[in-house]
């Protein structure tokens, strides 16, 4: 969980990323939010290639200049981005499509708006040197996020972009490896079974759910924009230094609520130090207090108890009932 020092060659991150942020996406964003009311259009800037810029200022490491084909970053991390930002929303009463800016149907006049917030991070695996690459070569996976911090109240006039790293070869992202590998055994593999003329679609990965917490990930920036939609302000919340190592940086927090019933009953069974460890800062237990009681009080679960959970049934690695070969192998 080292960066290599020699490759962190950009300076002045803070004041870049910055910069980097008004110029590539609040600005332009701007200017679309104005032309989408002329033109009806979504004001929606993609942030896949700003997300590239932006990951370099915030690792300090910059790309390859080769796009899609070759290595994101110089020390062959590999970039996903994922907006949620101006999402395309759907009107419950006609179906029509509805602006994250509008308050209204334009078709029909209703307020029964559908949010959307379901964008996600996509890995393409689609051979075992893929999966090898992704999780014994790149190093590391930097994942950078555009979402809104208070979307379920409706604010759509902050925004937040956050970049969070998981190391697949370290024993704390282990999961992340499990993961993948699930997906391209279990599902991609067995979908090419079934139809091999079809190609499944790539590894959802989405942010704020089960599988993302149990990887552990690192968060190394946030910052959030306040009026956004008129006069944005800019703050930088969160910054590790490009350098530093990570080892002892502290994952992201699991909400206790994105865990099922089964799971917060497989949390009982441990030790009395971890539970007390994933309290509130400031609770005092009860005397006495049972392992359930205690459960109830969390409203995050540390990385330590979170090692306990297994994954879901659809995260399971399956084993096959015979050896899988490539076809110049069969």
């Amino acid at each position: 969980m080292q960066p290599k020092q020699n490759l962190v060659t950009l300076t002045n991150n803070k004041a870049q990323i910055e910069k980097l942020l008004f110029e590539l996406v609040l600005n332009p964003r701007l200017k679309a939010i104005e032309w989408s009311k002329i033109t009806k259009q979504t004001p929606n800037i993609k942030i896949g290639y700003p997300g590239q810029h932006l990951a370099s200022l915030i690792t300090g490491m910059a790309g390859e200049k080769t796009g899609a084909r070759g290595n994101d970053l110089t020390d062959g991390s590999e970039v996903k981005s994922c907006s949620r930002i101006d999402q395309l929303d759907k009107c419950n009463a006609c179906g029509a499509a509805v602006a994250r800016l509008e308050d209204a149907c334009a078709e029909c006049n209703s307020k029964d708006i559908k949010r959307n917030n379901d964008s996600k991070w996509l890995f393409t695996i689609r051979t075992e040197d893929d999966l090898t690459t992704l999780l014994k070569r790149v190093g590391r996976v930097v994942l950078v996020l555009g979402d809104y911090p208070e979307f379920e109240s409706g604010n759509f006039e902050t925004l937040r972009f956050q970049a969070f790293e998981i190391w697949p070869e370290h024993a704390r992202n282990r999961r992340f490896g499990e993961i993948m590998t699930n997906y391209y055994n279990k599902i991609y593999l067995e979908h090419k079974k079934k139809d091999p003329n079809k190609t499944p679609a790539p590894k959802n990965f989405w942010p704020d759910q089960y599988q993302f917490y149990l990887c552990n990930p690192i968060r190394t920036f946030l910052c959030e924009v306040r009026n956004a939609n008129t006069d944005p302000k800019l703050e930088i919340l969160e910054y590790v230094e490009p350098s530093a190592n990570r080892e002892e940086l502290p994952s992201l927090p699991m909400p206790k609520d994105v865990l099922k019933k089964d799971e917060l009953i497989v949390l009982e069974s441990a030790p009395l130090d971890e539970l007390l460890a994933s309290l509130p800062a400031g609770f005092v237990p009860p005397e006495g207090a049972t392992p359930k009681t205690l459960i109830s009080k969390m409203t995050h679960v540390s990385e330590k108890l979170r090692d306990r959970l297994e994954l879901r049934d659809t995260d399971k690695i399956s084993t096959s009932k015979s050896e899988y070969k490539r076809k110049n192998q069969a």
